[in-house]
């Protein structure tokens, strides 16, 4: 099976500390690498995660805050230096696409790799060439346009191994039978839907700086793994709406509603030197698979869904 996790690169949001980067996410999903939110050393906690520029097919900046971005114009220069032989999608507000052109000419660099700008002008599908995923945009609600995204795979059909067997279907003609829909075998019609069971695809989203709003709900519908920011304490919820962002207890409970599989919290504001009490107001609400994310960390998005 091929490998689909999560590589955390860094957690920290606004400034970086001893222990925490800048936030940067890389999203391992089969042959793909989705890039998200790039913050200053990422192309150096690349290095420690080991995570090569050519791995990165895709990337995705929800804003342009200096946390979420600055470490775009090195990832860049790198993807041009180490020659990236596929093309790069780059997905961002269109609001900002001054920024990100500054960051991307930030210096003097020979470019040898393409790169594709999809500015993002409102919500909904996103270009995603070569994917056999779907990829969208939500809207979230911060200082200033933000977007969350949303990794959809669509929903397929399982082999089941006794039922080939019942039927007699063996060695190429189950490859036929995938490709065709239906074969002859042992003197009989055997159809796909006889020997497979729904499939469910899996869903990823990535959910950062943002108040509690609808636009948090649609990105975590029904995720196998949400990455979503929990910069303040519930005791500090009234920060959190000023500058807008969520608490822990307000991303568990969203999480939970929304029928989360896997929740990863991240970007924690540098005043909380320990996160037990990000762990404690989350746990009120949310007690499925939970990781309160650290620098390094690698989170498997979890075995598919019961069929």
């Amino acid at each position: 099976m091929s490998q689909r996790e999560l590589v955390v690169l860094g957690t920290a949001s606004q400034v970086p500390t001893r222990h925490r980067n800048h936030n940067g996410y890389l999203l391992r999903w089969d042959g793909e690498g989705l890039l998200f939110d790039p913050g200053e050393g990422t192309q150096r906690q690349m290095l420690h995660a080991g995570v090569t520029a050519t791995q990165i097919t895709r990337i995705a900046v929800t804003h342009f805050h200096g946390d979420h971005c600055l470490g775009l114009a090195g990832v860049i220069q790198r993807i041009n230096l180490d020659r990236v032989p596929h093309p790069v999608d780059v997905y961002f507000p269109a609001s900002g696409e001054v920024y990100f052109e500054r960051l991307r000419h930030s210096t003097a660099y020979h470019e040898t790799a393409v790169l594709r700008p999809r500015p993002i002008d409102e919500p909904g599908p996103l270009p995603a060439p070569g994917a056999r995923f779907a990829l969208d945009a939500v809207r979230l609600d911060h200082p200033v346009e933000s977007f969350g995204y949303r990794l959809s795979e669509p929903d397929g059909r399982r082999l089941v191994p006794e039922r080939l067997a019942a039927l007699g279907v063996r060695g190429p003609a189950v490859g036929r039978l995938q490709h065709e829909g239906a074969i002859e075998a042992d003197g009989r019609t055997v159809t796909l839907a006889e020997v497979s069971e729904p499939r469910p695809g899996q869903k990823f989203a990535f959910v950062m700086d943002t108040r509690l709003c609808d636009g948090v709900y649609a990105l975590a519908e029904g995720a196998d793994l949400l990455v979503v920011e929990a910069t303040f304490t519930d005791a500090d919820a009234g920060l959190a709406e000023e500058h807008g962002h969520l608490t822990a207890g307000q991303a568990a409970k969203a999480a939970a509603e929304a029928g989360v599989r896997t929740l990863v919290l991240t970007h924690f504001s540098q005043r909380y030197p320990d996160l037990g009490q990000h762990l404690a107001d989350a746990r009120k609400h949310f007690d499925g698979e939970l990781v309160l994310a650290a620098d390094l960390d690698r989170v498997p998005v979890p075995a598919r869904r019961p069929s």
